[in-house]
């Protein structure tokens, strides 16, 4: 590894994908790294769910095959993200250790023949993941093959919470480190609603299934210790790689596919972050969660370049439809991610299985073989990424943050909330959609970070947030930061109690307001607001979902509502405090109503918007002596963009404009600019 970056032995973009030759007769291999190095791969990650092969009895190793594989590899120039198996521990293993296994929430005892089954609290799972991994770094750590360690696979999916004894033991010993004693746990819980106070901390479970609902902060902290447990894990196979292997260590995340992981917890641990991504077929416009998952992988990486571990080339067999991509749809989806600072495209798998649960997922060389549309656009976006070595290591900017605390979506997820309506999935992907679609780069952070660098930071679904974190987002404000926080925000503290004070209470001196009442709609029912926000231009904006009861103290109203139960009160408002402004939605708009919010915000925090169509994406990579910005065009028509220099996928000069067909890309070197992370202007 290079001392000065975490960054794999390796020239130019990474492409390649899992690999998995123990599926496959030796004979096939050779045609593999053949056909491989058509497809211009350079990296594969090998050995994911090979435990078995490796280990074949508990402390017998049989390494011949993965010998033969990894040289083969490297003879044919490829290199190798070594993996770690402990996502799929084999039978033996159950046999040995039947107490490992995973238990629910309803007492199920989890069986074979699937794949993340261990309890991540069983002290033999523990001793068996170090084994494997400590035989696999030391046989290994030299082979000029290897470049990358890759630990288990995607942590928390398809299991996070075990319910098992083990567990339960080793929460109370979380527990304890973190309140000091049972006055502390009864305090934070809330113990004395329903009579659950604690004397002993032998009496105190896991929040398994029960005749109502569990205590909410129990679940809560019951999340947290769960992302410990399986952070530790991962720490544990890190450390005994590191004693014999230099090379970087990574594991897989699911950014904004999985909430059991809280990965600004989990991203200062790896050496190099990476992401798993699937389009999920139900959402017509994927390219926009695609892109959200590669912000929050770059933000949660602190801007640092990242892996893309897997995605599709087509369709993925898990969903209810598996949609199949369509003609250049891979492409877009590399290059969204290339675009948000991947440094790696990689994809699930390699070969498509014959048999197993995913034979009927899409792979790079598909069951259709070369002679398919999938395999030709395999090799051609091969070809690609290979002009592209200069834009390695360049980084993405941005002048917006949108608030992402898994925490707090822990919290809000749980039962008994105000409305079913409300969740925090579909407040983010709004808010962010429409920033997407105004052609503004974003990054994700926490209330607790460091915001000043940023024009505006939105918040459209902070339910839990702490005294200090309020604190923290009203000094933005006052220092000259504009905020837009938007409806149930701000209402628990981090043991998810409403705040003294009442719902929003911490934010009152930023927004001007407080929140009386909240005053949900019944289902289908929507609402009018009367707008007057743009310099006393009247308008009107339809919601749904949510009102609420607001007693404004200095903020002025730039929209009400018409009807509903809050009828003639305040259903927008905005507050000069300091030197920034703070803006409070108090209902649920969507993407199109939020376009005249927005753009008004913007005026506010200083933010210029794109001209041009909603369907295109572009976004730059800022490096040491060039940028390089990369438009997308998901639209049909074509899309013209003001630009002047080399687009380096046909190594055309631009002088000005470029046109861009629909459904293509384009890569513009240009000279360098610092003014932020939003598109060029039409």
């Amino acid at each position: 590894m290079n001392p000065n970056t975490p960054w794999p032995d390796l020239s130019g973009i990474a492409y390649g994908g899992d690999y998995n030759p123990e599926q496959w007769p030796r004979a096939v291999w050779r045609e593999d790294v053949a056909l491989m190095r058509e497809a211009g791969v350079n990296l594969v990650s090998v050995g994911i769910f090979s435990w078995a092969l490796i280990e074949t009895s508990e402390g017998i190793f049989d390494f011949s095959w993965l010998d033969d594989v990894l040289d083969l590899l490297h003879e044919s120039g490829i290199a190798v993200d070594l993996g770690t198996p402990t996502a799929s521990p084999p039978a033996w293993f159950f046999a040995a250790h039947p107490e490992a296994r995973v238990i629910t929430r309803d007492g199920t005892v989890m069986g074979f023949g699937s794949r993340g089954m261990a309890s991540h609290s069983s002290t033999a799972y523990r001793d068996a993941i170090v084994r494997v991994a400590s035989a696999l770094a030391e046989r290994y750590a030299s082979h000029p093959a290897v470049v990358l360690w890759h630990v288990h696979n995607e942590y928390g999916v398809p299991v996070g919470e075990d319910y098992s004894p083990q567990s339960v033991a080793a929460f109370r010993v979380w527990l304890e480190k973190r309140y000091g004693d049972l006055e502390g746990l009864n305090r934070a819980w809330g113990t004395a609603f329903w009579g659950q106070h604690y004397t002993d901390w032998a009496h105190v479970g896991a929040p398994a299934a029960a005749p109502s609902v569990v205590n909410p902060a129990q679940r809560l902290d019951f999340a947290r210790f769960t992302d410990h447990q399986l952070r530790e894990c991962f720490i544990a196979e890190r450390d005994a790689i590191r004693l014999h292997a230099t090379q970087p260590v990574t594991t897989n995340f699911m950014a904004n596919q999985s909430w059991g992981t809280d990965l600004w917890a989990w991203a200062p641990e790896l050496d190099i972050v990476s992401d798993d991504h699937y389009l999920w077929a139900a959402d017509e416009n994927g390219e926009v969660g695609l892109a959200m998952a590669a912000d929050l992988t770059r933000s949660v990486g602190k801007g640092a370049p990242w892996i893309l571990m897997e995605h599709s080339t087509s369709a993925v067999n898990w969903q209810p439809r598996n949609i199949a991509k369509r003609p250049g749809e891979m492409a877009r989806n590399s290059f969204s991610h290339l675009a948000r600072g991947a440094d790696a495209i990689l994809f699930f798998q390699w070969r498509a299985s014959r048999a197993g649960a995913e034979k009927f997922h899409s792979a790079m060389l598909p069951h259709g073989g070369t002679r398919s549309r999938v395999w030709k656009e395999v090799v051609d976006l091969g070809a690609k990424l290979g002009m592209l070595e200069e834009l390695r290591g360049s980084r993405v900017t941005a002048d917006v943050a949108i608030l992402w605390d898994f925490e707090s979506f822990w919290a809000q997820d749980l039962e008994w909330r105000p409305s079913v309506d409300v969740q925090h999935q579909e407040r983010i992907r709004t808010y962010y959609e429409r920033l997407w679609r105004d052609g503004i780069t974003i990054d994700f952070a926490l209330p607790g970070h460091d915001l000043s660098d940023y024009k505006l930071v939105v918040a459209p679904a902070q339910y839990l947030l702490s005294e200090a974190d309020a604190a923290n987002l009203t000094r933005y404000v006052a220092g000259g930061g504009t905020l837009l926080v938007s409806f149930f925000s701000g209402i628990v503290d981090e043991n998810d109690r409403v705040h003294d004070g009442g719902y929003a209470a911490p934010l009152q001196e930023a927004l001007g307001l407080r929140v009386s009442e909240f005053l949900p709609l019944r289902e289908g029912v929507r609402s009018e607001l009367d707008w007057h926000g743009d310099g006393g231009t009247a308008g009107r904006l339809s919601a749904d979902v949510w009102q609420e009861d607001i007693e404004v103290t200095r903020a002025d109203t730039v929209a009400s509502y018409l009807d509903g139960p809050a009828r003639g009160g305040a259903a927008i408002t905005r507050n000069a405090h300091g030197a920034g402004f703070a803006w409070y939605v108090s209902t649920r708009l969507d993407v199109a109503e939020l376009r005249t919010v927005m753009s008004r915000v913007y005026t506010d925090a200083g933010i210029p918007t794109s001209a041009l169509p909603e369907e295109m994406e572009v976004v730059t990579r800022h490096g040491s002596e060039h940028d390089y910005v990369v438009a997308i065009n998901h639209g049909v028509a074509p899309a013209w963009l003001s630009i002047t220099g080399t687009e380096l996928l046909s190594d055309a000069e631009v002088d000005g404009t470029l046109e861009l067909a629909g459904g293509s890309v384009a890569v513009i070197r240009t000279a360098p600019s610092r003014e932020g992370g939003g598109a060029p202007r039409s």
